[in-house]
């Protein structure tokens, strides 16, 4: 056999493997940024200083990036792949509208120092987050239940924490001064609607 038949046979056997890594980042990947956004909160609870390079955020923008590198490679994967090609678009679409949104929020910590709750940036960001956990979801739940039943409980707790975080978010809007009042305290700057 020549070489590249060889690399070409030998890819092909392990491209499912692959696959099923990608999707274990991404997975991992969305835990990482729910827990650096959970971590970014308890610091505005706790009063301290809020700029955009606090390692809350870097944990948060790691774990982007873990999702789009896995997206990234998943998706070139999978295009012969029927099978996950649509959770690893959604985990791309969702990494870059974390990504776009990131680059938002730190031009906006820039200029302003520190910003509201609920900013474009942010809903940008959450957005991103729930595609991305439910392609995580999706394109872990192509693999069955054997291989992936140690992993199914963080894809789905990713998806309600993400759905929750934007729900209640977008609730402010709708409400915000009335929901903002008993959120104050808890976020240095407070509730603002930008």
């Amino acid at each position: 056999m020549v070489i590249p038949q060889i690399v070409s046979k030998s890819f092909l056997s392990r491209q499912n493997d692959l696959l099923f890594i990608a999707a274990v980042m991404a997975v991992l990947g969305t835990s990482s940024v729910l827990i650096g956004g959970i971590w970014d909160s308890a610091s505005h609870a706790l009063k301290i200083p809020d700029s955009f390079w606090t390692i809350q955020h870097v944990t948060v923008y790691t774990g982007v990036s873990i999702v789009a590198l896995s997206a990234s490679f998943g998706t070139i994967l999978s295009l012969k792949n029927r099978k996950v090609i649509i959770g690893m678009v959604l985990l791309l679409a969702g990494s870059v509208m974390q990504l776009g949104g990131g680059y938002v929020d730190y031009s906006f910590h820039e200029i302003y120092g520190i910003d509201g709750l609920v900013t474009s940036s942010h809903l940008t960001i959450e957005s991103g987050l729930l595609l991305a956990s439910i392609g995580g979801f999706l394109t872990l739940s192509k693999f069955g239940y054997t291989k992936t039943k140690k992993l199914v409980p963080f894809a789905i707790v990713n998806v309600i924490f993400s759905a929750t975080w934007i729900g209640f978010n977008l609730s402010l809007l709708v409400g915000a001064i009335m929901l903002c009042i008993p959120v104050y305290d808890l976020f240095s700057s407070g509730c603002s609607i930008m």
